[in-house]
């Protein structure tokens, strides 16, 4: 695969790991001239009708996600049988890795990071995507220390053939809820139950369940209780320890009942350990920095060991301990002047400020003896300067001095459109989707400017400057169109030979009419739309018309009309209708009792009518 580029745009250079399912490489994207990372399946599943159908629905649903802890997924492809999801390349270390190398993670530490995971997981799950393969092989941690959960899709997509291809099921049946293990029915609580077993590994060091072979290790998710985490590890506060027990309930019905009230409790945790670290720092922290040295058992007791050790003067001895004890007091009493806010006693209920200005916010939350921390960020959905979320989250009960955190927007984000043209449809899409801007209306035209679909115009035309998520609508090029061709001249031949002719030129027949016609004999073409030499495509519809024969003898007549009783004033009207069609011969008005005499004549069937006032009078034919 090194030096292979797939669909002629993403290069392959260098393998960065693998699994069972798929291998997966840094790749340079020629397009965007960025590093991606492009996990390949392994042949084995390409074979797999059923699983490849599952694995585009389920790659395509989870590029729709967007979250800052989940990795983004750009592409998905196939390249001669090489079936291929291009995703975010991260630069740093898994999980597993940090696991292996630290073994047990503060407190503090693994619940932040099971809380990022829960956040991803929550964003998922309100997509309608469960992840199912949740384990520490599939977390990220960046550089900065962000969580970015991986392997959304293809998990969910190789749930029902884990069970039936070997060796796929090792690297996470360790992290298997009971009801994966028995092959049930999988749901957002599966979830939950990994995240569970992830978070008992952080904060142990050790899996819950261990055996010889998967399946075993699959029974005693089904059959075995876990041993405590309290018993593993003593310094875990029972909060937290009935966390860990409540995601990993073998019941269903016993788990959290989303990922939500999962990530409340998390959250609550990390108040509880944050509060409880300043009750420790001022009940411990500063006599602890002095007082080991004053209490030291060795202190005194050890002259006998030491041949060279002489009791030093006493009032030397007694001076350097008042000394310090003046230096003790003064620095407590220093910290309780400069902190004793700080070590307040005292728990106010967190106001709630989303929506509201930030000046507003800033002052409600200070006026409840609570400190502000302020960060913004791009939102097209809340107006500039106001308050998007706050954390703790409203209702919280904390100390006084406590920080809020309060996230203000900025607005929506502003981006340039970028230049569409020339670019193949689906690049054209994942450009604009790479640009934070949606797809729009999207249209196609023949043309022979441009290859078959590719962009041709756009709307706003680049660099126009938009907010994010603005829809740009662009056209598309069919191609050169159907192949042109002059229509011949059909007058003066057979109808039936005309339908051969327009058949072999992959016209249609469309209407064909009948007319009398003294230049063309019966049978014969004498016209036809197109007119001859207009250019039409494949697939038109000609209409023609055909002659019925010569035109028949004059017939001729004298028409009386006597004007019956009625208005002083009669409009009288004659009209002849014949092979040339209706004509009005006579029209004038007279009295009653006038009479009218009109020759009349007419080709073919001839039929004469007299109106007076528009009104039928009399009807004959010739």
């Amino acid at each position: 695969m090194i030096n292979r580029t797939l669909d002629r745009r993403y290069t392959i250079l260098e393998h960065i790991g693998g699994g069972g399912m798929a291998d997966v490489y840094r790749a340079h994207d020629q397009l965007l001239d960025r590093s991606v990372a492009v996990k390949v399946l392994r042949s084995q599943f390409t074979n797999d009708e059923d699983f490849i159908s599952r694995f585009w629905r389920e790659a395509q649903a989870a590029a729709r996600l967007s979250h800052p802890n989940i990795v983004n997924i750009y592409d998905v492809g196939n390249d001669d049988g090489t079936y291929y999801i291009v995703m975010e390349y991260i630069s740093g270390e898994t999980l597993k890795d940090r696991i292996v190398r630290d073994k047990v993670l503060p407190v503090e530490v693994a619940s932040r990071i099971a809380l990022e995971i829960a956040e991803a997981l929550e964003h998922a799950h309100q997509n309608n995507l469960v992840h199912c393969d949740i384990k520490p092989h599939n977390i990220l941690i960046t550089s900065s220390g962000r969580i970015k959960v991986t392997d959304f899709g293809i998990a969910r997509a190789v749930t029902t053939a884990t069970m039936t291809h070997t060796g796929t099921v090792l690297g996470s049946v360790h992290y298997f809820s009971p009801e994966q293990a028995k092959g049930g029915a999988i749901s957002a609580k599966s979830d939950i139950y990994s995240l569970g077993v992830v978070l008992y590994e952080l904060l142990t060091g050790q899996l819950p369940f261990n055996g010889e072979t998967p399946i075993s290790i699959a029974l005693k998710h089904l059959q075995e209780h876990p041993r405590s985490v309290r018993e593993l590890n003593p310094e875990i506060p029972p909060l937290v320890e009935a966390i860990v027990m409540k995601a990993m309930a073998k019941d269903i019905s016993a788990r959290f009942d989303s990922i939500t009230d999962l990530i409340k409790d998390l959250r609550h945790a990390q108040n509880y350990l944050r509060d409880d670290h300043t009750r420790r720092l001022s009940r411990d922290d500063f006599p602890t920095q002095i007082l080991p040295r004053l209490d030291d058992p060795t202190v005194g007791t050890d002259k006998d060991d030491n041949f060279d050790y002489q009791d030093p003067p006493r009032k030397s001895k007694r001076w350097i301990w008042g000394l310090l004890l003046i230096l003790l007091l003064g620095f407590l009493t220093g910290a309780f002047l400069a902190f004793g806010k700080f070590w307040s006693s005292n728990e106010v209920s967190v106001p709630n400020v989303v929506g509201k200005p930030q000046d507003t916010a800033q002052n409600i939350i200070e006026s409840q003896n609570l400190r502000v921390s302020i960060s913004d960020t791009f939102n097209d959905k809340v107006p500039s300067g106001y308050v998007i979320s706050q954390y703790p989250e409203p209702g919280s009960i904390v100390k006084e001095q406590r920080t809020i955190t309060l996230v203000v927007s900025k607005g929506s984000e502003i981006t340039v459109v970028p230049n569409l043209k020339g670019l193949s449809r689906r690049d054209a899409e994942l450009t604009l989707k790479n640009a934070g801007l949606a797809i729009g209306n999207i249209e196609e035209q023949y043309t022979t400017d441009a290859a078959a679909d590719i962009v041709i115009s756009q709307n706003p035309r680049p660099p126009a400057q938009v907010n994010k998520n603005t829809p740009i609508d662009f056209v598309v090029s069919k191609g050169a169109g159907p192949k042109k061709l002059p229509l011949p001249d059909f007058r003066g031949t057979p109808l039936s030979t005309v339908n051969s002719q327009i058949e072999s030129l992959k016209l249609k027949v469309g209407k064909v009419t009948e007319e009398i016609n003294d230049k063309y004999p019966s049978g014969i073409i004498s016209g036809q739309n197109p007119a001859p030499g207009y250019e039409v495509a494949e697939g038109t519809v000609i209409d023609l018309t055909v002659s019925k024969g010569t035109i028949s003898a004059v017939k001729r007549a004298v028409v009386q009309v006597n004007v019956p009783e009625g208005p002083s004033r009669q409009a009288v009207q004659i009209v002849v209708t014949d092979s040339a069609g209706r004509n009005i011969i006579y029209e004038n008005v007279h009295k009653p009792g006038d009479k009218i005499e009109k020759p009349v004549e007419g080709v073919g069937q001839v039929r004469i009518q007299v109106y007076i006032n528009g009104a039928l009078l009399q009807e004959q034919t010739l």
